[in-house]
């Protein structure tokens, strides 16, 4: 086990719904092993209340955060890029850890549509920690 933390950085198109519920769930059950980062190929201007009140009901909050937009710096930074619908538009470094999680779009959808999509990015956090942590 080294002192070094696994970077994580999620990008999604808006940066407002999955990759925000990502990084709620990963800085909730990781803690401080690890660094978390999010960003959009093209940020809105808020998080998707849905996502929120998702959220909510885990007992993570989400209400503060705000869209940031993709930067190659987040990229360069990062030991894992998770993209979740962004496809091409996310930039390529080597040595990083690249997967891509096809998620559906919470956007426009009522926090009933938007729960099953939070419970399937915790479990994939959840085994993401569990990699991480084989590695770190």
């Amino acid at each position: 086990m080294s002192d070094k933390k696994a970077a994580v950085l999620f990008v999604c198109v808006h940066n407002a719904g999955r990759s925000q519920m990502a990084a709620g769930y990963l800085q909730a059950l990781a803690g401080d092993r690890v660094q978390v980062l999010s960003a959009g190929t093209e940020p809105k201007d808020q998080i998707n209340p849905s996502a929120i009140a998702a959220m909510a009901e885990e007992g993570i909050d989400i209400a503060n955060n705000s869209p940031k937009v993709l930067t190659d710096e987040a990229v360069k930074d990062s030991d894992y890029v998770i993209t979740m619908g962004c496809g091409d538009k996310c930039p390529f470094f080597p040595g990083k850890t690249y997967l891509d999680w096809p998620l559906d779009d919470p956007a426009g959808k009522g926090v009933d549509a938007v729960r099953p999509i939070r419970d399937e990015i915790r479990a994939k956090v959840e085994a993401l920690i569990a990699e991480i942590d084989a590695k770190f």
